[in-house]
């Protein structure tokens, strides 16, 4: 497909008009999964962006992909509902075999099959994926694996999951990121050796529990060669972050549209409160931040569509973006006030929202971490 950014954008705007405020909003007060709209954006293809034509996607890049999930926020809605389908593309695509991609991806693209859970962090290891202690131990042609996951998402509303697990105790490998392998996991076929429990959180996010009892894995499912799983998770993760930025990039000129709008419009003590600069340069300095992370996720983008594989401009992206969002949708209550709390007026949700990248998929603190030691050379911190 040959679109520009700009048409993009504007075919994914025109799609989410018909997804306004009060759909959002009453998924938001059932904690309801948007089925209609995440149909929406299959049945446009939106969500197969990345999977290549030959596969039955549309074929585009991680930039356009950028486009789609930025548009949906902006225009109020909540693409955490569906984007793990396209940063789960980061390992299969990169590092599947020919015989996976043709298994699954006509399916996934078609919407026929459902691939939005992405399963690595776990209860003891958190963000310190080399602890992770599910393990898949290998018997003949499968693997059989125990273990238990957290906050992994969409797991209710998947077919297949990307799981992370051990195959060679940590103690026995010279390295802490060695020894650990990535499977396709068909849940559909799992039974009782598979428990989900839903997890309730401040924001309607469809987070769960996973808990892995003698699962059965065909060793054909497995993605790559056997211990080598944190370097072809890392693709999934720095598409994650990119993808993620862009997100919060969404959210943050949802919060500035809105509060410029509102600072325009609103009339107190006989002048237009955006005539106040204690208002309106608030708003342009969260403006203003929200356009300088963009610039960095543009730039991360390029570069992972060029085959870049480090982590610096995606983690980079993912911080100073949901920093910006964090930063926008504060300015956006303040210049609310007290209609910022209603539910009716939509900043509320969003607000609860754009907090939740400060500390997922990653931390910001280990963002921090990272740079500190592996962009400047600084010794660890821990």
């Amino acid at each position: 497909m040959n679109l520009s950014r700009e048409q993009l954008a504007t075919a994914v705007r025109a799609l989410c008009a018909d997804f306004g405020h009060d759909y959002w909003q009453r998924a938001d007060e059932a904690r309801a999964y948007p089925h209609e709209f995440v149909d929406a954006l299959t049945d446009a293809g939106y969500l197969a962006c990345l999977i290549p034509g030959e596969y039955g996607g549309m074929g585009l890049g991680m930039r356009e992909a950028c486009v789609i999930l930025e548009e949906i926020n902006r225009s109020g809605g909540n693409a955490a509902a569906c984007h793990a389908q396209m940063y789960t593309m980061g390992t299969l695509l990169r590092h599947g075999s020919e015989e996976q991609k043709r298994r699954y991806l006509p399916g996934i693209a078609l919407g026929e099959l459902c691939l939005q859970a992405f399963a690595v962090t776990e209860p003891d290891a958190w963000s310190d994926t080399t602890r992770i202690r599910t393990f898949a131990e290998r018997r003949g042609d499968r693997y059989v694996v125990n273990g238990q996951k957290v906050f992994i998402s969409r797991v209710r509303q998947s077919d297949l999951m990307i799981l992370l697990a051990r195959t060679t105790p940590i103690d026995e490998v010279e390295k802490r990121t060695a020894g650990l392998s990535v499977f396709i996991v068909e849940m559909r076929d799992a039974g009782d050796a598979m428990r989900v429990n839903p997890i309730e959180t401040m924001i309607n996010h469809e987070s769960c529990e996973v808990f892995f009892d003698g699962l059965e894995v065909p060793a054909e499912n497995r993605i790559g060669d056997e211990g080598r799983g944190f370097r072809y998770i890392m693709s999934g993760m720095n598409a994650e972050r990119i993808l993620l930025a862009s997100e919060s990039i969404g959210d943050g000129m949802y919060f500035v549209d809105r509060a410029s709008d509102y600072a325009s419009a609103r009339e107190v003590f006989g002048r237009r409160i955006g005539e106040n600069q204690g208002v309106q340069f608030p708003i342009a300095d969260a403006y203003m931040d929200v356009c300088a992370a963009a610039a960095v996720r543009d730039e991360a983008a390029r570069e992972y569509d060029d085959g870049e594989t480090r982590g610096e401009g995606p983690n980079m992206a993912k911080y100073l973006a949901s920093r910006a969002a964090w930063k926008a949708a504060n300015v956006a209550m303040d210049t609310f006030g007290g209609w910022g709390m209603a539910s009716e007026y939509g900043i509320e949700r969003k607000f609860r929202e754009a907090r939740l990248y400060m500390v997922a998929p990653v931390a910001n603190n280990l963002v921090l971490s990272h740079v500190a030691t592996h962009v400047l050379g600084m010794p660890r911190s821990f």
